[in-house]
C-alpha cells in the first residue's frame, strides 16, 4: 500500500555482488511504498548485480546508476545494505569512500545494516559516533572510536545503524521518519 509521506525523495543504495538479499530488498521496498525513489548503485559497468540469501547466492537486482555516474547531490539519503561480501567489497573501493564521505559532508542520513558499518569504519564516520551492528563488527567498530550498542537501531546524528535482517523494519522506520521530518 503506497503513501506520499516521501513524495518526492531520492533514496541511493550502494551495493555490489553479495549484498544480504533481505537488507536491500525489504529497505528499498519499504522505502518505495512510502514514496521515495530507489535508485541501486553499484561499482564497475554491471547492469545487475547479485545478492546472498541464507547459505547460498540470491536473486538478482537491476543496477539503476553506475557508480562512476552516482551524484550524492540528486540524493536525500544513502542506504548500505550488509551481508558479508558486498561490504568488505565496497569498504576498500576509493570511489565507493568518496561517495559515501560526500553524503556525510552534506549532513545527509545514512543509514547501514548488519555489516554495511564496516564502510562507515573506512570512510572514518564512526569516531565518537554511537553505532550498532551485526555483533562480529563489534570489535572493529570499537577500534574505530565508535561506541557499540546492541539495539535494533541506533541514530547518531546522520547516522543510522542496524544489526540484522530482523531489525529492517525498525531499521526502515528510522530513515522514513528522518526524511519525513
Amino acid at each position: 500500500m503506497a503513501n506520499d509521506r516521501l513524495k518526492g525523495r531520492r533514496v541511493a543504495v550502494l551495493a555490489t555482488d553479495g549484498f544480504e538479499q533481505s537488507e536491500l530488498t525489504e529497505p528499498k521496498r519499504l522505502l518505495e511504498e512510502a514514496g521515495a525513489t530507489v535508485d541501486v548503485i553499484a561499482p564497475g559497468d554491471a547492469q545487475r548485480i547479485k545478492g546472498w540469501s541464507g547459505k547460498d547466492w540470491g536473486e538478482e537486482v537491476p543496477v539503476d546508476v553506475q557508480l562512476a555516474k552516482a551524484d550524492a547531490s540528486g540524493y536525500d539519503a544513502l542506504v548500505l545494505p550488509g551481508g558479508v561480501i558486498n561490504p568488505d567489497k565496497l569498504r576498500t573501493d576509493e570511489k565507493v569512500l568518496g561517495l559515501v564521505k560526500t553524503f556525510a559532508e552534506s549532513g545527509k542520513p545514512i543509514a547501514a545494516i548488519c555489516h554495511g558499518p564496516w564502510t562507515l569504519i573506512n570512510a572514518g564516520l564512526v569516531k565518537d559516533k554511537k553505532v550498532t551492528s551485526w555483533p562480529s563488527l563489534k570489535q572493529d567498530l570499537s577500534n574505530a572510536g565508535a561506541r557499540w550498542e546492541d539495539s535494533q537501531v541506533v541514530k547518531d546524528g546522520n547516522l543510522i545503524t542496524s544489526r540484522k535482517p530482523d531489525d529492517i523494519p525498525a531499521f526502515t522506520n528510522a530513515l522514513i521518519d528522518t526524511l519525513a521530518a
